[in-house]
C-alpha cells in the first residue's frame, strides 16, 4: 500500500473535524484506514491525533484488513451489553439506601462519601436479589457522587472572640521584628515517638516481597523511653532546629531547646540581634498559662541580653503555627515507613530532612533529666513584673509579653 506524509497538526485537524459526525463503527473504519495509509507508525499517530487507544486503532486496522461489509449495524450482532441499571431496575436506589445511613457530610452536597467497602456493599446487594460485582459498585458510587475520603482536622472548637485580633497583633509583631532584622521563630513539641523496632506509618521502596520486619506490638520499652522532639523553625531563613529529649516535655526542656538554638545558630545568623520573637501554641510545655515557661524565658533573657517577646496563638488554633506545617510535616514525610530504632536514628533522620524549597534542619539530643510539676509561686512571677523584667502587652497580656534583662531596665 502506498503511504503518504502528513503533519501531526493536519492529522489532528482531520479527526477533530470528522469524528464528531460519525458513529462508533464509522470512527473505527476511518481510524483504521488512515493508520494503514500512513504505514509504519500510523497506529501511534492516529491514536494520539484521534484520542483513541493504540489497541483500538490496531483492532480497527485488523478489521479493515479482514474486510468490512456495508451495514447499518454499529456493533456486531450480540456485541456489547445492556447497562446494568436497565437489566436490574432499582439497583441504584438500593445502593443509595445502603450507603445513606453511613454517609458523612451534607446529603445535599455534590460530593458525598462512605466508609463501607465496595465488596460489603456488593454482598448486601446480593442478599436483596441483585447481581453486581464490587468493581461495578465502585463505578456506581462514583456515578452517584460518592468517594472515599479521610478525616480533616478543621474543627477548632469554640472560637475566642478576640481570635482574629490576636492573629493581627501577632502578624504585626512578626512584621515589625522581621523589618528590623531581628529573629522570629515558631516553636512547639512534635508528638512523642516510640523508639525501637516498631511499625512507623507510611511506606518506602524495598525489594519486592522483602518488607523490613518490626515488632508485632506497640508496647513501649520503659528502659528506652520515647523520643520527644522539640522544634524551632526560623521563619525568615527557612531553617529548623530540633532537640530530641527522652525524659519529659516540660517548660524547662522547651526553653533549654531555645537556648541551644540561640547559642549554636542564632548568635551566628543574627550577630547584631537585640530582640527575639517567639510564636507558640497556647498549650503544652510552652503554654501561656505556664509560669515556669515565663520564669525560664526570663532567665534566658538575662543570660543572653535579649528582649524576648512571646506571642501565643489563641486557644484551638495550633494548626496555624508554622513549625507544624513547615518543619514537622516534612520530618514525618522523611521518616515514613522506617522504624525509629534509637534516639540517634531519630536525630539523624531529622537532621537529614530537606525540601525542594531549601529547608535545612539541624538536630541534637538532650539527655538531661527534667522534673515534672515544678511550681512557681505567685511572688516570684510578681517580682518579675514589678521589676519590669516581665512586661505584659496592653492587648491580652496573658498571650503577649516581653521578657527583658535586668541590664535594660
Amino acid at each position: 500500500m502506498r503511504t503518504f506524509e502528513v503533519t501531526d497538526l493536519e492529522l489532528e485537524e482531520l479527526f477533530t473535524g470528522v469524528m464528531p459526525h460519525l458513529d462508533e463503527r464509522q470512527r473505527r473504519i476511518v481510524a483504521g484506514n488512515v493508520a494503514m495509509s500512513l504505514g509504519r507508525g500510523g497506529v501511534t499517530a492516529v491514536a494520539e491525533a484521534a484520542a483513541m487507544s493504540r489497541s483500538t486503532v490496531q483492532s480497527a486496522v485488523s478489521e479493515i484488513d479482514a474486510g468490512v461489509e456495508v451495514t447499518d449495524r454499529v456493533r456486531a450482532k450480540g456485541a456489547g451489553r445492556k447497562p446494568i441499571l436497565d437489566t436490574q431496575p432499582g439497583l441504584l436506589q438500593a445502593l443509595d439506601d445502603l450507603v445513606e445511613p453511613e454517609s458523612r457530610g451534607c446529603p445535599m452536597c455534590p460530593l458525598r462519601w462512605t466508609a463501607k467497602s465496595t465488596r460489603n456493599l456488593a454482598d448486601e446487594l446480593g442478599t436483596e436479589g441483585f447481581t453486581v460485582s464490587h468493581a461495578v459498585v465502585g463505578q456506581l458510587l462514583a456515578y452517584m457522587g460518592y468517594s472515599l475520603q479521610g478525616l480533616a482536622k478543621n474543627k477548632e472548637g469554640k472560637s475566642h472572640p478576640d481570635r482574629d485580633a490576636q492573629f493581627a497583633h501577632l502578624a504585626g509583631q512578626v512584621n515589625e521584628h522581621t523589618a528590623a532584622g531581628e529573629p522570629v521563630i515558631s516553636v512547639d513539641t512534635k508528638k512523642k515517638e516510640l523508639v525501637g523496632d516498631y511499625k512507623n506509618g507510611g511506606a518506602e521502596y524495598q525489594p519486592a516481597g522483602k518488607p523490613q520486619q518490626v515488632n508485632g506490638h506497640d508496647f513501649p520499652d520503659p528502659k528506652v523511653g520515647k523520643a520527644i522532639p522539640y522544634g524551632i523553625y526560623d521563619t525568615e531563613r527557612n531553617e529548623g532546629w530540633v532537640t530530641v529529649g527522652d525524659d519529659a516535655d516540660t517548660a524547662e526542656f522547651a526553653v533549654a531547646t531555645i537556648d541551644r538554638w540561640w547559642t549554636t545558630v542564632g548568635t551566628v545568623a543574627y550577630p547584631h540581634a537585640t530582640r527575639l520573637l517567639v510564636t507558640a501554641d497556647a498549650g503544652g510545655s510552652n503554654s501561656y498559662r505556664s509560669r515556669l515557661f515565663k520564669r525560664e524565658l526570663a532567665a534566658l533573657s538575662e543570660r543572653t541580653g535579649l528582649h524576648i517577646t512571646v506571642c501565643h496563638f489563641p486557644p484551638g488554633t495550633s494548626k496555624w503555627n508554622k513549625v507544624e506545617h513547615r518543619l514537622f510535616s516534612q520530618i514525618t514525610a522523611n521518616w515514613r515507613g522506617r522504624p525509629l530504632t534509637s534516639h540517634e536514628t531519630v536525630v539523624n533522620l531529622i537532621a537529614n530532612t530537606t525540601t525542594r524549597t531549601g529547608l535545612k534542619v539541624r538536630a541534637d539530643r538532650d539527655t538531661s533529666v527534667y522534673i515534672k510539676g515544678i511550681k512557681v509561686p505567685d511572688k516570684e512571677l510578681k517580682a518579675l513584673r514589678d521589676t519590669g523584667r516581665h512586661q505584659p502587652h496592653d492587648f491580652h497580656g496573658e498571650w503577649n509579653y516581653t521578657m527583658r534583662p535586668a541590664s535594660a531596665l
